[in-house]
């Protein structure tokens, strides 16, 4: 079964040589559907009562209208229609073309990185990419990562990577075991990287067990919360047990900025207050609470985007570190 969806893929890989330029247009319009499907699973999945089947028809989160397919058209009918509903005029969020501009400037990164010729690396990349989009926005929602993306891709990894263990080209643990003569020859082989996969969940999984445990005995609560730990859990299926410490770093990295940035926009919202009331309160009473309010932050978006560059650019960040 194995051979013939590689099968499959080698015959992408042979697609008629069109111009780049033209598949390039491809994965950004491929971008734009996908981004579509993926707001009706940012509205749906956490919901209860609602899934990707039920309703089967999209509908007006106001006035519950079922929507048409002329206003189902990617990025397009958001602009036709001035970003407001057709029944009930009620502005649509912006978040939707958002998402689908976000999806589709992935898919072309995915692509420019990969190579734009269809190929079963491309196609993981872009499903993961795509994951990942969903999960971001779920948890600034709701701060929770839906278990439809985190436990369903560590069952994808797995297939994955045995379908094109290429995905694990760059892992040393791959190419430890793969040997160097192999590795001149053909690349990666399967089973170094179907373990490659497998240490790489282990890792993602476990170092952020490490933290919360550290984190509940140090601060006597949670630093971490599961649905984090399950997303790079899955995250290092396809990125290698290196990649996901390194996808760790780079999430801290933005999570700490963000969080500055957070703290800062509460301090400037009190202060304004403050001034507003007339009420003379201290400036270090008004850092106190921003201090509090601001560092309740999602943490899944940003792992999403340590994975998403470790995913996309694994050597200029590895290079990018060591050169520090």
């Amino acid at each position: 079964m194995i051979d013939v969806f590689v099968g499959l893929f080698e015959a992408l890989d042979e697609a008629p040589k069109l111009p780049l330029v033209f598949w390039y247009v491809v994965w950004a319009l491929f971008g734009l559907i996908v981004g579509s499907f993926l707001n009706a699973a940012i509205h749906r999945l956490p919901r209860e009562g609602m899934t990707m089947s039920h309703p089967k028809r999209s509908v007006c989160p106001r006035c519950k209208t079922t929507l048409t397919w002329r206003e189902n058209i990617p990025l397009l009918s958001w602009l036709m229609q001035g970003g407001k509903c057709r029944s009930c005029k009620v502005p649509i969020a912006w978040r939707y073309p958002l998402v689908e501009v976000i999806t589709a400037s992935l898919f072309v990164a995915s692509a420019y990185v990969t190579g734009p010729m269809p190929s079963g690396l491309l196609a993981v990349r872009c499903i993961v990419l795509a994951g990942i989009v969903v999960a971001t926005f779920v948890d600034f929602d709701f701060f929770e990562i839906p278990d439809q993306i985190s436990i369903g891709g560590m069952f994808l990894a797995p297939v994955a990577v045995l379908l094109v263990p290429a995905l694990h080209e760059e892992t040393w643990l791959a190419r430890a075991m793969t040997g160097d003569a192999a590795l001149a020859i053909g690349g990666v082989e399967r089973i170094p990287a179907l373990v490659a996969c497998f240490v790489g969940m282990a890792v993602g999984g476990g170092v952020l067990i490490a933290i919360s445990w550290v984190g509940r005995l140090l601060y006597k609560r949670d630093a971490m919360g599961f649905g984090d730990v399950k997303l790079l859990a899955a995250a290092g299926g396809f990125i290698g047990p290196g990649g996901a410490l390194l996808a760790l770093v780079v999430a801290s990295l933005a999570a700490s900025v963000a969080g500055v940035g957070n703290v800062l926009r509460f301090l400037c919202l009190l202060r304004k207050r403050a001034r507003q009331r007339d009420n003379g309160k201290p400036f270090a009473k008004s850092l106190a609470s921003a201090r509090i309010a601001g560092r309740y932050l999602p943490f899944g978006p940003y792992l999403g985007i340590g994975i998403g560059v470790v995913l996309l650019a694994w050597k200029n960040v590895v290079e990018r570190f060591f050169s520090i």
